[in-house]
């Protein structure tokens, strides 16, 4: 009797020890299947288009505007500043590493590390550049409702631009190819580049244009100064606000696509 009483309680209790061992096996490969699941390609809207000027070594930058899509694929624009206005295009596709985390690009072997509205332009062996420079390797995503749009001025330093005060139509365009601005104040031509970063970030280049004389030159001048001074902006709908600081809106704009 007392040889199977004891048979019988370290049956039980090798019953436990596997019961339990096998809730913790369960517990952990439930664990390391959410881990795998929780990564920047399950999880950030990664899919958009970014854009920075990143460290080049015999010119003060390269600016990159690549957007990826959600089927793997890219397109990516690059510019060498002070090397000219020429705008290379190229596309194909990226993979993924297999912890979800970084991607490279297929024909250039390039490496990015996906955050959440940002990629980190990673070295050749995929690792993060640290230093000085390491804030100069991330390109900021970007929001397209400003971009590649006919923005019509209706109001400039709070005074509203009536139809016909001027010999053109005021507007302003943002290229998206070159990072450059198209526009005019009612008379001259106007253009220079521009700059995007989150969240709602920009800044103008000093401005170049034609040099006639035209009636109601308060509108032109005014505009000029309005881009020359923004550092943000708003967009709601189809209007759009150039801001400085956070006060007053330098102008706005109506979109006529």
């Amino acid at each position: 009797m007392e040889i199977r009483k004891t048979i019988k309680i370290a049956g039980s209790a090798m019953l436990v020890v596997a019961t339990i061992a096998a809730c913790q096996t369960t517990k952990t490969a439930s664990n390391e299947s959410a881990d795998t699941a929780h990564n920047s390609r399950n999880s950030v809207d990664w899919a958009g288009t970014y854009q920075g000027t990143l460290p080049c070594a015999d010119c003060p930058g390269i600016r990159y505007a690549i957007t990826l899509n959600e089927d793997n694929t890219y397109s990516l624009k690059t510019r060498y500043l002070e090397k000219g206005d020429s705008t290379f295009t190229e596309s194909g596709t990226f993979a993924w590493d297999d912890n979800g985390g970084k991607i490279t690009l297929a024909d250039r072997g390039e490496k990015f590390q996906v955050g959440e509205n940002q990629l980190f332009h990673l070295d050749m062996e995929g690792n993060r550049i640290t230093g000085n420079l390491a804030d100069h390797y991330i390109l900021k995503k970007v929001a397209n409702l400003i971009t590649d749009r006919y923005w019509k001025l209706i109001e400039v330093n709070g005074q509203a631009v009536a139809d016909g005060s001027t010999q053109k139509e005021p507007y302003i365009q943002l290229n998206s190819d070159d990072s450059r601005l198209q526009a005019t104040g009612g008379c001259n031509g106007l253009g220079g580049t521009y700059e995007l970063k989150e969240p709602n970030r920009i800044s103008f280049s000093q401005l170049m244009g034609t040099l006639m004389a035209c009636e109601n030159m308060e509108v032109e001048n005014g505009l000029k100064r309005a881009l020359e001074s923004a550092d943000s902006y708003h967009v709601q709908g189809d209007t759009l606000q150039l801001f400085r600081a956070r006060m007053a809106p330098l102008a706005k704009f109506v979109a006529r696509d």
